[in-house]
């Protein structure tokens, strides 16, 4: 026995021993490597010990929103946002206590009007259809409100789309494919569809890389697909295309996308053939020809002349020629990776866009003709119903889906090293995305954001939320005193 003791003793001191020598010689290696370099400063002047600090500030974005970020201070979304998505997507309780923690003096910030004698529960409508596409062959006719927002296959993994096309058929709600193109796992629920054509044209292009009319029959074939988005820009990169690493790019992406794999596949700043209100206008007419049914476009509004423009040419043709509906998204949108002077200094949020194109098409009786889509961190019932009260039909969104699917907000969408399965191509990692379980919290997700819309509206007194107008809501200016979102907005239109 006291040998066998004695024995094993040795070979952990060996085993220590052993651990030793290699940690002192991998030390006496970075030191000569530090010192032999130049290109890092730091670790030339204080070899070994300046790797810290790169260590350390690789970590810091991750251990920031666990332990020192406020629950409001967090960016691009905070804990507090976030955390509500979780619940809701869980079906847990969604309630908070003791008081808010959100800083209701600030300048612009929301406040929306409770009235005294609120809608009962006997006295709510439910949410009437809107009609969009009247001069198409198959207009699209929906009751919901809130949708999910164009994520390609490609920047998102195929149980990713799998899960988002399940839940949005288990809650009504539309898909937007993303200018990756449409795939088989967009249809497979049967959910409404949104094909968006991107400056690429990936799934409806030709050789060239133009638009092939036999491939815009086809996507419209699927009963499936309801509309068709022309993809001007996006609010994370405007003036730029889309851009998916090339290690994304795996065989079937690259089958469904036209393009080769393994290569990044960039898409060109804008459509070739649009230069011009006019010509879009024309691109839009011959989708619609084409396909049959609702034509739009997406857009970031930075300089806005071309609204106007964009309306006189309308009436100038017949109100037959207009778009049918007008996706809006804010500068503070998101995207898989994007170059950060685009993504932090370009376009405008929606707090101004917004209000400016609804006043534009107003001024130039087109509002009931076009309808209007919001995105763009819109994630949160009062989010989402603020964008309703200054004139958006609809809502659409990326990112409160994603977090619905279990997104941490890693910060990695770009690098295919996404911890939770969403944004990587990497089979290991996709592994804990369990459809079934995910499918099921995005259409919870969905369902407690119009029921908060509900809650809203009846504390506000109108009957549902599509009652909503900017009367209803009031924003802190820099007195400190709000005023009428209303009144707020004639100052400036």
């Amino acid at each position: 026995m006291q040998e066998s003791i004695v024995f094993n003793v040795d070979i952990a001191s060996s085993l220590l021993l052993g651990l030793l020598l290699i940690a002192v010689v991998a030390i006496i290696y970075m030191y000569v490597v530090d010192k032999r370099q130049y290109q890092h400063a730091i670790r030339h002047n204080y070899p070994v010990v300046g790797r810290l600090r790169y260590f350390l500030e690789l970590q810091g974005e991750f251990f920031r929103q666990y332990f020192f970020a406020m629950d409001r201070e967090e960016m691009p979304f905070n804990r507090a946002e976030r955390s509500w998505v979780y619940r809701a997507a869980k079906n847990v309780d969604h309630t908070i206590a003791f008081g808010s923690t959100r800083n209701l003096e600030p300048a612009g910030t929301i406040l929306f009007m409770n009235c005294p004698f609120p809608t009962l529960d006997e006295d709510a409508l439910p949410i009437e259809p809107m009609q969009i596409g009247p001069y198409c062959k198959q207009p699209y006719q929906t009751t919901s409100i809130f949708n999910i927002s164009g994520m390609s296959y490609g920047a998102i993994s195929k149980p990713a789309v799998r899960a988002l096309s399940n839940g949005a058929f288990n809650s009504g709600c539309w898909m937007n494919t993303g200018e990756g193109g449409l795939t088989p796992y967009h249809l497979e629920s049967g959910a409404d569809i949104v094909v968006q054509i991107g400056t690429a044209k990936y799934g409806v292009r030709n050789e060239n890389g133009m638009l092939s009319e036999d491939k815009l029959k086809k996507a419209a074939s699927y009963e499936q697909v309801k509309m068709f988005e022309i993809k001007m820009s996006q609010g994370a990169k405007p003036g730029k295309g889309g851009i998916l690493p090339g290690e994304k790019v795996t065989a079937e992406i690259a089958e469904i996308r036209g393009i080769p794999v393994g290569q990044d596949s960039i898409s060109p700043n804008g459509h070739p053939e649009i230069r011009s209100v006019g010509d879009l206008l024309d691109m839009i007419n011959s989708v619609r020809e084409i396909t049959g049914k609702p034509v739009g476009f997406k857009a970031v509004i930075g300089s806005y002349e071309w609204i106007d423009d964009l309306c006189l040419e309308i009436n100038k043709r017949g109100i037959e020629s207009a778009p049918d509906f007008i996706t809006i998204d804010s500068a503070d949108g998101g995207t898989g990776a994007a170059p950060q002077p685009l993504m932090d200094y370009v376009g405008m949020p929606l707090k101004e866009s917004l209000p400016i194109v609804v006043h534009c098409l107003k001024r130039h009786n087109l509002r009931e003709r076009v309808k209007v889509v919001a995105s763009g961190k819109l994630i949160t019932p009062s989010k989402v119903a603020w964008a309703i009260a200054l004139g958006a039909d609809f809502v659409t969104s990326a990112r409160g889906f994603m977090f619905a699917l279990g997104c941490i907000q890693s910060l990695q969408c770009n690098k295919n090293t996404c911890p939770t399965g969403i944004a990587t191509q990497n089979l290991k990692r996709q592994e804990g995305l369990d459809v079934t379980d995910k499918s099921v919290r995005v259409a919870n997700y969905n369902k407690y954001i119009n029921y908060g819309l509900g809650i809203l509206a009846h504390s506000c007194g109108v009957k549902n939320i599509r009652q909503l107008e900017s009367k209803h809501v009031r924003i802190v200016t820099e007195s400190g005193l709000s005023v009428s979102l209303d009144k707020f907005y004639e100052q400036h239109y």
